[in-house]
Parts: C-alpha cells; structure tokens; sequence
C-alpha cells in the first residue's frame, strides 16, 4: 500500500545508512503481517484510515526509528535522529565549505582575515585554524543546547506525539527524473547555445555601440568547449526527457561533462582572458585598469571554483554508485 511505503521511506529517512536496509526489511514485514492479519478478521481490505489507524498506533516514524538507535543522555533517543541529521547539515553545507573557503583566501592572501598583513601564509592559516574552532564550537554548542532544551519540553509536554500519517511526504524513487527539470534543463541549454554561437563567436565583443571587450587568443579554447558542453548537456537532457530516469551510462555521462565544464571554468579563473576593455567617453587608464583589476581579482576566486567542483563530482559519483547499487530501483522508475 502506499501508505505504508511512505512509512517506510519516513523511518528510513533517520536511520543510520548501514542498518537501514535490515531494520526496514524487518519493520515493513511486520507492518505488512499486522494488516493482513487484521484484513483477515475482517473479511476484506483495509480502507485508508484504517491503514492510517494502524500506523499512527506504531508511532510517528522519527520515534520508530529511535527505537532502532543507541540510548542517549544529553538528548534523548526520541529528538536524536533529528539532532544527528541537523549537525551533519550544518557540517556539510556551513562548516566545511567555510573552512575550505578560508583557508583558500589564506593561501592566496596572508592579509586574510583581518586586513592586516602577515610574514608568511602560514600565520595567515593559523589564524583562520583559530577562528574555525570558535565557529565549530558556537554553531555546534547552540544546536545542542537548542535540542537539549527541546528534549526537556517534549518529556513534559508530548507535543511531538501530534501528528497524522496523511501528512507524510509520498514515497519517490531517486532514480526517477523529473520531466520537468529535464524540459527545463534543456531549454536552458539552446538558449545558452544560441547566445555563445551569436554572441561569443570571436575574441572581439561588442556590447552596444559603446563598450568593446577584447579577449586574449586563448578564448577559442573556451568557445569550442562550452560549445560541444551545451550541445552535450541539451543532448543529455532531451534523453532524459524521454526516458525519466538515472542509468549508470548517463550518469556517467553527466559526470564527463560537469568534470569538463569545471575544468574549463576553474581554467577559466587562471587564464587572465581579459585583454582590453574600451568604452565611449572613458579614458583609457581607467577601463585599462578595470580590465587589469577583473584579471587579477579572478584568479583569487579559483579556490571557491575548485571547490564547486568538487562539490558537484562528488554528487556525480554518489549518483553513479547509487545506479550500480539499486538496480531494482531502476528497474521500478523504468516502468
């Protein structure tokens, strides 16, 4: 029943990755036995709210998954999955691209953080070590403190024991492609396309009547690439359009052509690209030094690109090992 598999797929959610698997293969037989048997007393098929009733008796599914999870102290076993999961957000999408961010400008800038110059980068990087303790320790020390106290009022009050199995989100298989990203993706593509072919096509841009942009002879490297990327991409997309659904082939694809792409653009921070700018009415020294500044600014923003990249292969790959580990999991979003 789908009820049942949105129940399912609510508890595994706060699992651990490991035991996932097992504890949903012994919960979901057990649910399963239990409306059975029930179906059997009554002589039919379980309707909906009685599916509903069976469920909300077993519990709200962060509860069912605590059951599963070592006892806690600090914060009880109800509010830990939850707690658990809101660290690890924080660590992934604000601690670590700080860190990663920081230490980078240190690298390229013994000024950082503070404006004040250092001998050597070195100090530069102690400092920001310093100041990436105080922001673990405050952001983590305010997340426990916050759930300790949520904890405390949920032991008193039981205000989290509201709830209705309605309400959970459907079950979505994540080898499933929306139609509409696609359709979107692909739009945006032949719009990119149509825009580099027209506009971009020569190291000599004109923008208007007045501003001129002349770009070193390297630029070629750059059109021909994102040239064949956009035809790649859209091409990619329209597949996916069709058939709605991750292979390993076309996920391996996508990773070929988001590694490609990033090659080029964190190239692209290094290249100094820029070799003049002219616009009507201005002095030369002044669009020659904005041309200049653009050149020298960009290179400082090369390990912000690399960590983009990072960021998507990483999400690339863990596609690519998810196909190859659920085939089963294909196979349903084919059908």
């Amino acid at each position: 029943m789908e009820l049942i598999e949105r129940y399912l797929n609510a508890v595994k959610f706060w699992l651990p990755a490991r035991q996932s698997e097992d504890i949903i293969a012994e919960l979901s037989a057990d649910i399963y036995a239990q409306t059975e048997e029930r179906a059997a007393e009554l002589g039919r098929q379980l309707t909906t709210p009685e599916v509903e009733a069976l469920l909300k008796l077993r519990g709200r599914p962060v509860f069912v998954a605590s059951r599963f999870l070592p006892q806690e102290h600090l914060i009880g076993p109800l509010l830990f999955p939850v707690y658990r999961y809101v660290l690890t957000l924080i660590g992934w999408c604000y601690l670590i691209p700080w860190i990663a961010l920081s230490l980078g400008l240190a690298i390229l800038s013994p000024a950082y953080p503070d404006g004040q110059a250092r001998p050597s980068w070195l100090t530069a990087i102690a400092q920001v070590t310093g100041h990436m303790w105080s922001a673990i320790f405050i952001a983590f020390g305010m997340v426990t403190l916050t759930f300790a106290i949520l904890d405390r009022i949920q032991a008193r009050s039981h205000f989290l024991e509201q709830w209705s199995p309605a309400k959970l989100p459907p079950a979505r298989n994540p080898h499933q492609i929306p139609r509409s990203s696609s359709s979107i993706e692909m739009a945006v593509n032949w719009i990119f396309f149509f825009w580099w072919v027209v506009y971009l096509h020569s190291p000599e841009v004109q923008i208007g009547g007045s501003v001129h942009i002349s770009l070193s002879p390297v630029w070629l490297w750059f059109y021909w690439g994102y040239f064949v990327l956009a035809l790649g991409n859209a091409t990619l997309a329209a597949a996916n359009l069709m058939r709605p659904y991750w292979t390993a082939g076309r996920a391996a694809l996508r990773l070929m052509t988001d590694a490609a792409g990033g090659v080029l653009f964190c190239w692209l921070m290094k290249a100094n690209i820029l070799a003049g700018i002219a616009v009507a009415n201005v002095p030369a020294e002044k669009t020659r030094a904005i041309a200049q500044a653009i050149n020298q600014w960009a290179p400082k923003a090369f390990p912000v690109a690399v960590l983009a990249v990072l960021i998507v292969a990483a999400v690339d790959v863990y596609r690519i090992v998810r196909v190859w580990r659920e085939p089963h999991a294909v196979a349903a979003a084919s059908n």
